[in-house]
């Protein structure tokens, strides 16, 4: 089911499934991506408890071996819509059997969907309902449409962070793994990056110690998106590998995905964030739709 808010400039449609957008419109543009399963089926799925892959899909923790899939189960998961107004809405996931198996905590997972004039106000909150310290990754993964106007290419489009920045590139394998190493990335001007289809060959670009917004826009339009994440440690920049994709995801992260073939110990893997029995965790991200 789809529930739908708006205010006087956006409008959304967000599904229960997943608590993933389907819909972002200014002015009767759509500027999220429509999920054409020719190039990703995805339109902006949640990532929780896990970002990216696991070596193998299983992990370990307290001695024992527990499988998951990429990027958690929370994208394939049914949310309750436990609040909806005219321009706001909040899902909420609670720990179930089914979970359980694949992640041995008692949690509570609410989602705030919120308009506040041209801005999505997108706020995460994890409440630890178990009797032992929680570990966890969470980060969104929305894709936008580019180009977002007619008679554009997607090689017109660049990203500018907002700042001037010099982030690290956490390097993947092939298998789309940490290598164990980063590298500069450098920024042109110290603060953007030139959109290519060639730029994603090698799967995402996952960035550390960059600015914390960056915009997607064009100098021969007009139309433009801003993601602001100050609670997120890590950026993902993805499309379809190896294809002419016409979107780009631009995807705040607070951790990363597994080591190449290493099964991580849950406990041990620092990156993750750490949640003490009966404790809460807050983290709010932003897009602004111009």
């Amino acid at each position: 089911m789809n529930y739908h808010i708006s205010n006087d400039k956006l409008e959304l449609a967000i599904s229960d499934m997943g608590a993933e957008f389907q819909s972002i419109k200014k002015d009767g543009t759509e500027y999220l991506w429509n999920g054409d399963a020719k190039y990703w089926h995805g339109r902006s799925p949640l990532l929780f408890p896990y970002v990216g892959r696991f070596t193998g899909g299983k992990y370990l923790l307290n001695g024992r071996e527990y499988k998951m899939g990429i990027h958690g189960f929370a994208k394939n998961s049914l949310f309750s819509a436990v609040s909806s107004k005219k321009d706001a809405v909040i899902f909420e996931l609670q720990d179930s059997e089914e979970t359980y198996k694949m992640y041995p905590y008692h949690f509570t997972l609410r989602v705030t969907y919120e308009l506040q004039e041209n801005e999505i106000k997108v706020k995460y909150r994890v409440l630890n309902r178990s009797d032992e310290t929680m570990y966890f990754g969470i980060g969104g993964h929305p894709g936008f449409m580019v180009p977002l106007e007619d008679g554009l290419e997607f090689s017109d489009y660049y990203l500018e962070f907002g700042g001037r920045s010099w982030p690290d590139r956490v390097v993947h394998t092939p298998a789309c793994y940490q290598s164990g190493s980063n590298i500069p990335f450098k920024l042109e001007e110290g603060k953007k990056i030139r959109l290519s289809h060639r730029l994603f060959d090698d799967d995402a670009i996952v960035l550390q110690n960059m600015a914390d917004e960056v915009t997607l826009k064009s100098d021969k339009g007009t139309r433009k998106v801003k993601v602001s994440y100050p609670d997120m440690r890590y950026l993902g920049i993805w499309h379809a590998p190896e294809t002419d994709a016409p979107y780009i995801c631009i995807e705040p992260w607070t951790s990363l995905p597994s080591r190449q073939d290493i099964v991580e110990e849950f406990k041990y893997k620092h990156d993750l964030l750490r949640l003490a029995a009966g404790g809460e965790y807050s983290n709010t991200w932003r897009i602004a739709i111009d």
